[in-house]
């Protein structure tokens, strides 16, 4: 395999670097794939996209109205982007932590990221999902969808652990109004995420996702939770 850096930025929390993938076996021709890693660790590609597509689309099964979305995480834009193709969503607010990765998809440094951005329904917000759901005004949201980090198991930031534990997910069930949900995606199968989600929320449903990455079969998952009065 082959890779040709595009970018990289350094941030309090580490290195940011976006890179080209070309398998030589696969000819002159074939497309090379951009790939997101943050610290040395993969966070994903542009290759395998349907684990960031099915948390939009599992989620936006939950919620019969989900006019008001946030997605934590805006990652290479797949997640939200398959949120606004919902005609039902009008309204999506996006927090990313990392300034560059913004900027990368702004300026094309990721070529659909333009494109993306664009839909006048979305809100980017340059923040911690931390701090942006401890400011969020109470049930603002039909949907909060959380991809900040490969789940919690998997940390690439340490301090992340706390969007997967009961203070946060309080917050978050604030935040989400009567009949709305949240959904939280994960690398690996996570008993205590399920746990805390079904203290917090009194359910949570974990839902198993199948995909193959650079030849190889996983299974990630989806967890979530409604929120019912």
């Amino acid at each position: 395999m082959e890779y040709v850096e595009v970018a990289r930025a350094e941030s309090p929390r580490g290195e940011v670097v976006l890179r080209k993938r070309h398998d030589p076996e696969a000819g002159p021709k074939a497309p090379s794939v951009l790939e997101l890693r943050v610290n040395g660790v993969f966070v994903m590609d542009t290759a395998e996209t349907s684990s960031e597509k099915g948390l939009a689309s599992v989620a936006l099964t939950q919620v019969e109205h989900p006019r008001s979305v946030l997605v934590g995480g805006l990652g290479l834009g797949f997640t939200v982007h398959e949120v606004l193709t919902d005609p039902r969503v009008e309204g999506v607010a996006v927090v990313e932590v990392e300034d560059a990765l913004v900027g990368w998809m702004r300026d094309g440094t990721v070529p659909h990221g333009p494109a993306y951005l664009a839909d006048e329904r979305l809100r980017v917000v340059v923040a911690d999902i931390r701090t942006a759901m401890a400011e969020a005004t109470p049930e603002a949201y039909d949907l909060v969808l959380l991809d900040v980090d490969n789940g919690p198991g998997f940390l690439v930031h340490d301090g992340n652990v706390e969007v997967y534990q009961r203070a946060f997910l309080e917050q978050a069930r604030t935040a989400v109004r009567p009949g709305g949900a949240l959904v939280v995606w994960s690398a690996a199968e996570s008993p205590a995420l399920q746990s805390e989600m079904r203290t917090v929320f009194g359910n949570a449903v974990a839902v198993p996702h199948d995909v193959a990455l650079q030849s190889r079969d996983e299974q990630y998952w989806v967890y979530l939770s409604r929120r019912r009065a």
